[in-house]
Parts: structure tokens; sequence; C-alpha cells
């Protein structure tokens, strides 16, 4: 069974996320991608800070985007991100879709590896993370008993 962890961050696009052109530059949409990102984890009670603070990074190891329609000046983009936490090994995919007013503007996903801040190298989940996930699962798990013998 998947379990999907998502959650929706709201942007206004300002004039400085415009090129030339008075459309969102193609590059603004990864920053977007991370504010979704980071509100995720946030959300979840995994905030970036913590990672830090117990010696961890997440570096991005790759990223793709897909460009399906124009964003403007102040239109309230929808960004969703989400992450399958079945998918969890030495890498996180996060993947996302911004929206605005039902249409798809972008999507795409992000790719990062666990790296021990102190030695620069890659390592597996620290335990936090995977103590975290777990609990997770397992309140999916719960909620998903409780709705079976409810209904």
């Amino acid at each position: 069974m998947d379990i999907t962890i998502e959650n929706v961050t709201f942007i206004r696009v300002r004039y400085a996320d415009t090129d030339k052109m008075g459309v969102v530059y193609n590059g603004n949409y990864f920053t977007f991608f991370e504010v979704g990102r980071t509100e995720l984890m946030r959300a979840y009670g995994l905030p970036y800070t913590t990672f830090e603070n117990e010696g961890y990074i997440l570096p991005l190891i790759e990223a793709h985007a897909n460009y399906k329609n124009s964003a403007y000046y102040d239109d309230l983009l929808e960004v969703n991100a989400w992450l399958d936490i079945n998918q969890i090994g030495a890498t996180l995919r996060f993947e996302y879709e911004i929206t605005y007013k039902d249409k798809i503007i972008a999507n795409g996903y992000t790719l990062h590896s666990f790296v021990r801040k102190d030695s620069m190298r890659p390592v597996k989940p620290p335990k936090f993370f995977i103590e975290m996930i777990d609990a997770l699962k397992n309140n999916f798990s719960l909620s998903t008993t409780y709705l079976k013998e409810k209904y």
C-alpha cells in the first residue's frame, strides 16, 4: 500500500519572479519546489533545521521540471508537494505540481541524498527520521483500520 504525505503551499508571483517576457522565469520553479518541500517537511514535524541540528544535510542530486503553462505577476500559485514514504532509502524523491486556477503550470521532482554535515559523505537515513516515518506509517495503518471497522 502506498502511503504518501503531502502539503499545499501558496506562493504569490512577484515582479522579481518574472523575466523580460513577463512570465515566471523557468529557474524560479525550482525555488517554488523548494518552498513546497520545506513546508511539507515542516508540516510533518521535520523542518530542515532538525536535520541540520542533528548533523545532516539533504543536498539536491537531481531535479526535473515539466513546464505546461505560463504563470504571471500576481498569480497566486498552489504548490503541491508530496513524498511516498514507502519509497525511502538512501535518497528522498519529492514530487511537485504547481497550479493556478486548476490549470497545471509545472510539475516535476527533486531527488535528495542524506549526507553527514561534518564529513560531507552520503549516509543512510538517520534514526530520528526513520522513527518519524515509522510513526507516520503506524498512524496511517491505525487510521485505515479504524475506517475499515467503522464503515
